[in-house]
C-alpha cells in the first residue's frame, strides 16, 4: 500500500506482498513498484532541498538532527527488530523511522531526493547513483558473504554450466550486487555480457518470473536464495564463492554525514556490535528472523550460516575494488558516464573520527 505524508510518500511492503511467498504470483509487480517509487520520487522532489531532519548545508552550525530515517532492506530487519538504535539515540532526543525498499536502487534513489539518510547496499547501487549524480557518501564496508548470492535455474532446467546461460534469460535487479556478480561470473567463463538477455527486475518480480517460467536464470542474494532454493523447485547453478570481493557498503547523504558524525558513529557502533552478537548466536539470529520475514526456521538457519558478519572501515583497498566496479559498468556502457568513486568519499579524517575497527 502507498501512505501519503505531508510533502512526500512512502512505499510501504505488506506481507501479502513480500516475494518470500512459497505461491507462484503474476509478473505484475514490476507495474505495481514501478508506480510507487514513481510517486515516491515525484512527490519528494518537489520537497528535494527540504530535510527536516538536518538543517541546510549553507548553516555553518548545524544542529542535532531529531530524526534519523534508515532505508534497509531483508537482510538488514535485524537491526530494526533489536530495537538498539531507538535505546542508543532515545536519550539524545533523536527518533528513528524505518522505510523499507525491495533492493539498493531504490534505496539510494529516495537517499538521493532527501527522503532517506542512511543504509545500506551491495556494491553496486552506489555505482549507479554516483553516475546518476546522487548526493550520496560511503561510510563503512560490510564484510562479504560471497556464498550468499547465487545463479538459479528450475530444478528440470537444461542449463548445467556457465556457458550454457549463452542466448538465455537472466532476471536480476540492474544495478545491484547480483548484477555484478552475474557480470563477473559470466567474464570468468568467458562469455561476454552480450551473451545473455538480461531481464531486469526487482527480486519480488524476479521470483516471480523465474517459477512461471518467463526466464530461464535467476540471479539472487539471501534471504531471497534460500527461500527460493526451499519453494520454487530450484536448482543452483553457481554462488559467488571465489567471485566477489566486496560485502557491499553502509552509505549516508553527503549532508547528513557532513553535519551528523555523532549520530553516524553511534549508528556505526551499534551494527558493529550487533554483527559480533550475530557472529556469535546465530540460532539466535535465525529464530528471531524467521516469524519477521515469514521463512520456515530451516531456511533461515541456511541463510544465517552462509552469511558472514562484519563491517570494515573504508580504506584505499576498498575504494580500489570499489573503482573496478565502476570501470567495468561503465566499460559495459551500463551507466551513463565514467566515475571516480573518491568523489563520494569522505576525507581520511572523517572516516577516523567514526569508522569501526577491524577486529
Amino acid at each position: 500500500m502507498i501512505i501519503f505524508c505531508q510533502k512526500k510518500i512512502i512505499v510501504r511492503f505488506t506481507r501479502q506482498q513480500q516475494l518470500l511467498s512459497a505461491l507462484p504470483i503474476k509478473v505484475t509487480g514490476a507495474f505495481l513498484t514501478g508506480l510507487c517509487l514513481s510517486l515516491l520520487f515525484a512527490a519528494c522532489t518537489a520537497n528535494n532541498a527540504i530535510n527536516t531532519t538536518a538543517v541546510s548545508a549553507n548553516n555553518s552550525n548545524p544542529t542535532k538532527a531529531s530524526v534519523v530515517r534508515i532505508g534497509y532492506q531483508k537482510s538488514a530487519i535485524l537491526l530494526k527488530s533489536k530495537g538498539l538504535l531507538e535505546k542508543r539515540l532515545q536519550p539524545e532526543g533523536v527518533s528513528v523511522e524505518w522505510i523499507e525498499f525491495p533492493a539498493g536502487p531504490q534505496l539510494l534513489e529516495a537517499m538521493n531526493v532527501g527522503s532517506v539518510d542512511f543504509g545500506h547496499t551491495g556494491e553496486s547501487p552506489p555505482i549507479f547513483a554516483q553516475a546518476a549524480g546522487a548526493a550520496i557518501t560511503y561510510i563503512a564496508g560490510i564484510v562479504p558473504s560471497a556464498a550468499s548470492s547465487a545463479i538459479l535455474v528450475p530444478k528440470n532446467s537444461a542449463i548445467k554450466t556457465v556457458n550454457d546461460l549463452k542466448g538465455k534469460k537472466i532476471a536480476f535487479q540492474k544495478g545491484s550486487s547480483a548484477h555484478y556478480m552475474l557480470v563477473q561470473i559470466l567474464e570468468k567463463n568467458g562469455l561476454k555480457y552480450s551473451d545473455i538477455q538480461p531481464i531486469y527486475l526487482p527480486p519480488a518480480d524476479a521470483r516471480a518470473a523465474f517459477v512461471k517460467g518467463s526466464v530461464n536464470a535467476w540471479s539472487i542474494w539471501d534471504p531471497f536464495y534460500a527461500a527460493a532454493e526451499k519453494s520454487a523447485d530450484t536448482r543452483v547453478l553457481i554462488d559467488g564463492t571465489g567471485i566477489n570481493k566486496q560485502g557491499g557498503y553502509y552509505l549516508a547523504s553527503k549532508n547528513f554525514a557532513n553535519q551528523q558524525p555523532a549520530i553516524v558513529k553511534a549508528i556505526l557502533e551499534e551494527i558493529q556490535n550487533l554483527e559480533q552478537w550475530s557472529d556469535q548466536n546465530r540460532a539466535e539470529v535465525a529464530a528471531t528472523l524467521s516469524p519477521i520475514l515469514g521463512i520456515d526456521l530451516e531456511t533461515m538457519q541456511k541463510s544465517t550460516n552462509r552469511r558472514k558478519f562484519g563491517i570494515t572501515p573504508i580504506t584505499p583497498e576498498l575504494i580500489t575494488l570499489q573503482q573496478e566496479v565502476a570501470d567495468k559498468f561503465s566499460e559495459l556502457k551500463l551507466i551513463p558516464k565514467p566515475i571516480n568513486v573518491r568523489e563520494a568519499m569522505l576525507t581520511p579524517e572523517q572516516y577516523a573520527a567514526f569508522s569501526p575497527k577491524n577486529q
